[in-house]
């Protein structure tokens, strides 16, 4: 409570905290101070003979609501409560008690605890981490905080999000590739063909069921004969003449995997609109160690993992001969 973008919320949560208190403190006072007769009632009566009675509040039920507001007190001059005071009990030698503070400390104390660990693993080849049991739980763990709210918990995406289980890769699925993409993120971009227009809405047709073809999707064969014109004139230069696409620059779309979808109303929708995708950079936030584990665990998704290797075989034990 005590991190505010402004001063202003932090007088206010005060004031609004010791009025409610004090509030609840004279209603009290003003009930125990009023004269109740005993006897006497409110003049309020139901079902013509159930009267209500003006009677005091019981003296334990009262002594016990001053020690709420007591309570109250005290655990706000102790305990974060009072905007951006922070309480005296969570005062220390580096100031007072914020709620980043605190998650600094913890985060601290935790790489100074793993830090050993994610070094160890550091220090050795992508390929090799890969296949060590204890490397690939650690990767899942990283994994599952940060990646699965796009990539999904079994790592296959969605419409717009790209399945990490395939061997289609946009900007490549090398270790080295896959590292520089978590490391420092990705944007895609497919410019759009029917805003301008660059194209109409006949060639925009023609070209989707031309490009439905390349991968041997149901097309219309007649449109699709008046696409291969408009594709080379509009698409070739990226996709490449065949559609087999470039590395870090267009996807191929002679295959059966499609990230917006394969349907023709999909596919025209993209060459009308365009796509842009990102994928934020996490190299700042989890650091080279941390990413060089969640590496090897994104490839392990879509590589098979080599084996580690056999231990070497001890030597026989040397037995001494008599006379030698």
């Amino acid at each position: 409570m005590s991190d505010f973008v402004s001063g202003f919320w932090s007088i206010y949560i005060t004031v609004l905290s010791l009025a409610g208190i004090l509030g609840c403190a004279l209603l009290l006072w003003s009930q125990s101070a009023a004269k109740h007769a005993q006897g006497q009632t409110t003049g309020h009566v139901w079902d013509e003979d159930l009267r209500e009675f003006n009677n005091p509040l019981p003296n334990w039920w009262r002594w016990l609501f001053y020690l709420t507001i007591a309570f109250a007190l005290v655990y706000l001059a102790l305990y974060p409560g009072l905007g951006s005071f922070a309480g005296w009990s969570r005062m220390s030698d580096h100031g007072p008690w914020t709620s980043t503070g605190q998650y600094t400390d913890e985060m601290n104390a935790a790489e100074l605890q793993y830090a050993p660990l994610y070094r160890k693993f550091q220090s050795q080849d992508i390929r090799a981490v890969a296949a060590d049991p204890e490397a690939r739980e650690m990767g899942q763990r990283l994994f599952l905080p940060y990646c699965i709210q796009c990539h999904g918990s079994d790592a296959r995406g969605g419409k717009g999000f790209p399945n990490l289980t395939d061997d289609d890769w946009l900007f490549g699925g090398a270790p080295e590739q896959i590292k520089e993409s978590i490391l420092k993120g990705r944007d895609a971009m497919m410019p759009a063909k029917g805003l301008k227009p660059d194209l109409n809405t006949d060639q925009i047709r023609h070209l989707a069921h031309y490009v439905r073809s390349l991968s041997g999707l149901t097309s219309d064969s007649i449109d699709a004969a008046r696409g291969k014109d408009v594709y080379g004139a509009a698409c070739g230069a990226c996709h490449g003449p065949e559609g087999k696409g470039t590395v870090g620059l267009a996807p191929n779309i002679a295959d059966t995997i499609w990230l917006y979808g394969s349907s023709a109303t999909d596919i025209i929708e993209t060459i009308t609109k365009g796509r842009a995708n990102h994928m934020p950079a996490f190299g700042d936030f989890l650091g080279e160690a941390k990413v060089h584990l969640l590496t090897a665990y994104v490839y392990g998704l879509s590589s098979p993992a080599p084996s580690l290797p056999a231990p070497a075989p001890a030597p026989a034990p040397t037995v001494p001969v008599a006379g030698k």
